[in-house]
């Protein structure tokens, strides 16, 4: 079997610590950009716009898997362009990988679509993946997005979404800006502080898209997460003393307000609320999580 991985929008964060991953486990990876084609440390990066047939529909006939990372960062302003920016990024790449995939002659046996536990909403509750959706922007987003993906069926390939909590991992993604923050003393509870945070360890995201593509069994939405989430005040109080920071003021809401705005160009939406979900389906298929202890996790990735 063909053992090229292509991972479409792969060049954030999330995208590359997957490369790397799956590279160390025999595969060759192809990662679709906006950016020039070139080959960097045995990846292959394509061009292709995220919304139209090109050269790099190729990569895609008789690939092993496609993962599907694509989408405009929802770290920004929720401007009415910002906002038409967000979806249409999502539903184009959902719409052009499914029609180049049912025209492939050999088609990839999986298909993965990244998404998000956005689509709850802000709850307190503890959520599992039949749980209601929540409401307001991002979850409208997430709906949208979800129904795309499922919305055509692909006979000949097996389709999984993974609703990604907050990853944790070293040198960037959403840990990064915290531990800034912590380092000079300013890593403080973020509004209330009872805004649940689920979180989950890279290592445990990259076996979960192994296990999505290897697995067969494996197929629908799942929820990507770890299965100890935590409140913000416990977070960042764990994260505090990870780092050997001892108490920092709390940013209280009016102030998460005016700095998400004025300073981070960014929704407040985004610090200010938060979900409490558990991977339930990956628990009822043995997935074994190689970091639920939240200080252990925060140990491995920050110290040197």
């Amino acid at each position: 079997m063909n053992q090229t991985i292509v991972l479409a929008g792969g060049s954030g964060f999330l995208g590359k610590a997957l490369a790397t991953f799956l590279q160390e486990k025999g595969y060759k990876i192809v990662i679709l950009t906006r950016g020039a084609s070139h080959v960097r440390d045995q990846i292959r990066y394509v061009q292709w716009d995220g919304a139209s047939h090109g050269a790099w529909t190729k990569e895609i006939e008789g690939c092993r898997a496609v993962v599907n990372f694509t989408g405009k960062s929802v770290n920004c302003l929720y401007t009415k362009k910002n906002r038409e920016e967000i979806i249409r990024s999502r539903l184009d790449s959902v719409q052009i990988l499914t029609d180049v995939i049912a025209d492939c002659e050999h088609p990839p046996p999986v298909f993965i679509q990244a998404g998000s536990l956005a689509i709850f909403g802000d709850t307190r509750e503890k959520c599992t993946e039949e749980s209601p959706h929540g409401s307001g922007f991002s979850v409208e987003v997430c709906q949208q997005w979800e129904k795309a993906f499922f919305a055509r069926e692909l006979p000949q390939t097996r389709k999984v979404l993974l609703r990604i909590g907050f990853a944790l991992g070293k040198n960037g993604g959403a840990l990064e800006p915290l531990v800034h923050l912590s380092r000079y003393r300013l890593g403080g509870t973020v509004g209330a502080g009872t805004q649940f945070i689920s979180w989950l360890h890279i290592d445990d995201l990259n076996q979960m898209f192994l296990a999505a593509i290897e697995d067969e069994r494996l197929s629908g939405i799942f929820n990507a997460t770890g299965p100890t989430p935590v409140t913000n005040k416990e977070f960042m109080s764990t994260l505090r003393s990870v780092m050997n920071k001892g108490w920092a003021p709390p940013t209280p809401t009016p102030f998460v307000w005016i700095g998400a705005y004025l300073i981070m160009r960014t929704d407040p939406s985004l610090a200010l609320t938060g979900r409490n979900c558990l991977p339930q389906k990956l628990l009822d298929h043995g997935f074994a999580f190689a970091h639920s202890d939240l200080k252990t996790a925060l140990y491995d990735l920050v110290q040197d």
